[in-house]
């Protein structure tokens, strides 16, 4: 075989920074090429003259600033005939230096593979000369790069070794110039970006092999990917170039079939990534997606061009080529660490050109080590193991609520129904339950309904996530949100974890109180958001005014209670730092008024109605609430009502944040977490004290509210029991006996959970609201009268879903019908059970046990007829003609608010998102804008 003949040719653009070290690393190679030449594609700063003295000026061309490379290579090509069969070209950039040995280990690995078309050197970064860029690049079906290497790889040789891949950059690429000139080169059609892709496929196409040779080295500075220099070659942005020729050079390699599959991807996947990055206010990059699959779908003649010239061997070697696309499960964990970085606060990024993406965060204190797998390092997480102790605790103390047919009792409706069935109810304008309402849904029914959509329209479901998985889902929460709070972690798990099992949390499940549960788990959000909000830079702040006003929306829709509790320490917060602060005034006020515009017109119903405030969704019944709270029962954060534990079990706490009181520093800290906990069992002591429609209310949010100050104001001052410790004597015994009493809270709540259950009305066999006779009697529109105790309510054919015992109803109408109800009752008789049917009522149910008097009684009663009694309970039927209830007409304004309420909450949605953190410079990056010669 004669001896390979090499042409290396330098192609340059405004890379005068790169150029000088580039031309010295190709004259000190240990094997020189026999020619050389170069290209300046209109430089501005020096780097034709830089050519012209290295090179001499009779070896170097001018082209102009919107000549490509493939057009520069081109040229040379055309001045330099061939020089020999075995000839090869060295294509090399500005901004690429080879190592000594480079092009030496390149014809090396040629020789010893004659199938051999295309070689490409291992590429490190320009300035962190240890790290990984590149070992050969593929792609997947919708065209993402693909090197294989993890993000700030360092290069320890573990790659090693000359392996055939889809494709090398033209940075150092080493191609046969017989090949390069049969194939056409690089395709005009691509000026930048993708046009290496496109030039590796074809040569696989034609039976020759693509080659990465990890024994030649170059190191690249991605000038153009990287926008350290301006671009003239294209007036597209960067990234939109990028995104069309990526999915272009897919679409115009792969054989039919899958070429279909590939654009069914890319229109689904465009269609995701322009979403996160509207969401994540970065119209830009959604812009960029948008118009790049546009400008391929309204030119499809081109694309069929291309595909014609690409025809021979298409078929034939995609069998080779399939196997070194990115597998399916590679684009999908793709996606999935675009969405991830996107939750974090980092956008959506996906970066045109760029290898790889890397945040500029520092590791958190919790990150894997590693050579531990992902699934054992995650399981290793503090947060994690909280979270799943915590529902091993669940699980038991529960026991005797799973598997059962129906979750309900207690505040709880008996769950019915699914996610069609609370969006129906939500958005009707009429409401043809009980007596007829035309007043607004409550809004958690849309939340509900919300949250029982992904859950495949199970109601029952979602409710039992959010009621019985309360206490994991808050140790979740107040774990992640005092994150940037409580610096230790053993301290924020502790913290975690005695919130989640406060007397509140296992109370509000014992009595079904899915409000509170729902709003235990927001208020360690609602600190964190208030924290960042006062103190967080700028636009941080307004980000978390916007997120703290949706999720207080969240939580005042199932307890009202929530926003005057947060509106009094938002107005005081704001006071005390509106002039310290710049714009605190103004974030506190976007948080304060966001609820009140997505809750209107439900909310006003409150103003007008005072007592409803202290309610929460679900029923109110006096039997959950104690008359009257002891002055240690408040002390140790208990609401009071059936499912609490003792005093002891959370006396630990107490002990614990009185011990803080004795710490002469961060004596400000003490202050505000006392001052909050104050506020809310003041508030506790008030909530407690009025009465609502018979009963008093529950004060378990604010003494939720009053936990929360506790345990940060614990959490935050724990490193001094540390310093205590260390200095011996009774400091140390002290210190030692606040811890004790700390650990105790969250073992104790924990066990006595365990030992003795749920205990409380809530049950997991709740049994139907109305007999299965009365169900089927009234399937023609008809209403039934049932009777529980002194207590009455009307229902139309079926149990009630969640929200409906709580419409509004008109007084008139309801007045008639309990004077009519406690006639009958009373076996008055008269027009008792005239007035019932003019109502719409048709039967009359008693729940389990009737009384006896009352059974007679109603058998007395001539215009009723006994259809069944028993253990179960007893149905009689009006034999009175019976009235159906008329619709009536909605408000006009109601479906047209609905669309805008969708629309408002959507719009406070994206404002609230995190959009995409600005990285830290890159040195020597300027504007951006790309390249001619990359």
């Amino acid at each position: 075989m004669t001896r390979p003949l090499v042409t290396a040719i330098v192609v340059a653009h405004d890379g005068g920074r790169w150029l000088g070290e580039t031309l010295r690393a190709l004259a000190g190679q240990s094997r020189r090429p026999e020619r050389v030449a170069g290209v300046d594609n209109g430089s501005r700063d020096g780097s034709a003259d830089l050519l012209a003295q290295t090179l001499g000026a009779s070896n170097v061309l001018a082209l102009s600033r919107s000549a490509s490379f493939g057009d520069a290579v081109a040229e040379v090509l055309d001045k330099l005939p061939p020089c020999g069969q075995n000839e090869w070209l060295w294509l090399l950039h500005d901004d690429c230096a080879p190592d000594r040995r480079a092009l030496e280990a390149l014809l090396t690995a040629a020789e010893q593979d004659p199938k051999a078309a295309v070689l490409g050197p291992k590429l490190r970064d320009w300035l962190d000369r240890r790290r990984l860029l590149e070992l050969g690049v593929t792609v997947g079906l919708t065209g993402r790069r693909d090197t294989g290497l993890e993000p700030r790889e360092f290069d320890q040789g573990q790659h090693d070794g000359t392996r055939e891949v889809l494709s090398v950059s033209t940075a150092g690429m080493l191609v046969r110039r017989d090949v390069w000139e049969r194939l056409g080169g690089l395709d005009p059609l691509f000026p930048l970006f993708r046009d290496d892709l496109d030039l590796c496929w074809r040569v696989r196409n034609a039976g020759h092999r693509v080659l990465a040779v990890t024994s030649a080295v170059a190191w690249h500075a991605e000038a153009a990917a990287r926008r350290r220099r301006r671009i003239t070659v294209s007036g597209d942005h960067p990234r939109r170039l990028d995104r069309r020729n990526a999915m272009f050079v897919i679409m115009a390699n792969l054989p039919f079939r899958v070429m279909l599959w590939a654009l069914i991807r890319n229109l689904a996947g465009s269609a995701l990534r322009t979403l996160l990055f509207l969401v994540g206010k970065q119209p830009a990059n959604a812009l960029d997606e948008m118009v790049a699959l546009g400008s391929i779908l309204v030119h499809p003649f081109r694309l069929l061009k291309a595909r014609r010239a690409r025809r021979d061997g298409r078929k034939k070697g995609f069998i080779r080529i399939k196997r070194l696309l990115t597998p399916p499960g590679g684009a999908y964990r793709r996606l999935a660490d675009m969405v991830q970085s996107f939750l974090a606060g980092e956008g959506p990024v996906d970066s045109a050109g760029r290898h790889h993406h890397h945040s500029a965060a520092e590791d958190d204190e919790e990150s894997t080590p590693a050579d531990t797998g992902a699934v054992k390092g995650f399981l290793r997480r503090p947060g994690v193991v909280l979270m799943l102790a915590l529902t091993v605790i669940s699980l038991a103390a529960e026991r005797s609520l799973l598997g059962g047919d129906r979750l309900g009792g207690g505040a709880l409706v008996p769950v019915t129904g699914g996610a069609g069935d609370l969006w129906r109810f939500y958005t009707e304008g009429f409401h043809d339950i009980g007596l007829g309402s035309t007043d607004w849904a409550p809004p958690y029914v849309a939340l509900l309904a919300l949250a029982s959509t992904p859950a495949l329209g199970k109601t029952w479901l979602a409710v039992s996530v959010l009621l019985l998985g309360s206490v994991p889902l808050a140790g979740a929460s107040a774990y992640l949100a005092t994150r940037h709070v409580i610096p230790a972690v053993p301290a924020r798990a502790w913290a975690a974890g005695t919130y989640a099992l406060l007397p509140v949390a296992t109370g509000a499940i014992a009595s079904g109180r899915l409000g509170t549960a729902v709003v235990f788990v927001l208020v360690p959000v609602y600190a964190a958001l208030g924290a960042t909000l006062l103190s967080g830079e700028r636009r941080r702040a307004r980000r978390a005014a916007w997120a703290l006003g949706l999720l207080l929306a969240v939580g005042t829709a199932f307890v009202p209670l929530v926003y005057p509790l947060f509106a009094v320490l938002g107005v005081l917060a704001a006071v005390a730092y509106g002039g310290v602060r710049r714009g605190v005034v103004t974030s506190m006020v976007i948080a304060l008024a966001v609820p009140v515009a997505l809750l209107l017109p439900w909310l006003a119903g409150l103003v007008t109605d005072p007592g409803r405030i202290l309610l929460e969704a679900g029923l109110h019944d006096p039997a959950l609430v104690e008359a009257g709270l002891a002055p240690e029962s408040l002390l140790a954060l208990s609401p009071g009502g059936p499912g609490l534990p003792p005093f002891w079990v959370t006396a630990g706490l107490v002990v614990t944040a009185l011990a803080a009181l004795l710490m002469r520093r961060q004596r400000m800290i003490v202050a505000i977490g006392w001052g909050i906990t104050l506020y809310g069992v003041l508030a506790a002591i008030l909530v407690g004290r009025i009465e609502v429609e018979g009963a008093r209310a529950w004060p378990g949010v604010p003494l939720a509210f009053a936990g929360t100050g506790l345990l940060v104001l614990v959490g935050l001052t724990a490193h001094r029991l540390a310093e205590l410790r260390a200095g011996g004597g009774l400091r140390k015994l002290g210190a030692t006996l606040v811890v004790a009493a700390a650990v105790s809270t969250p073992i104790l709540a924990a066990g006595y959970w365990v030992a003795y259950g749920v205990r409380g009305p809530l049950t997991g066999d709740a049994p139907e609201v109305l007999p299965v006779l009365a169900t089927w009697s009234t399937r023609h529109g008809e209403r039934t009268l049932l009777i529980k105790g002194d207590a009455f309510t009307v229902l139309h054919g079926r149990t009630p879903l969640i929200g409906e015992a709580e419409l509004p109803v008109a007084s008139e109408g309801r007045t008639k019908v309990a004077v009519a109800a406690r006639g009958l009752v009373g076996g008055r008789g008269g027009t008792d059970a005239a007035t019932l049917a003019q109502h719409g009522i048709a039967m009359v149910a008693v729940a389990a046990p009737v009384p006896p008097r009352l059974a007679r009684s109603l058998d007395s009663q001539p215009s009723l007829q006994r259809m069944s009694l028993s253990e179960a309970g007893g149905l009689w039927r009006l034999v009175e003609p019976v009235t159906r209830v008329p619709a009536r007409p909605a408000d006009v304004l109601h479906t047209p608010w609905l669309w805008t309420q969708g629309a408002l909450a959507l719009l406070v949605l994206a404002l609230a998102m995190p959009g995409r953190r600005a990285s830290g410079a890159v040195e020597g990056v300027e504007v951006p804008v790309p390249v001619g010669a990359r």
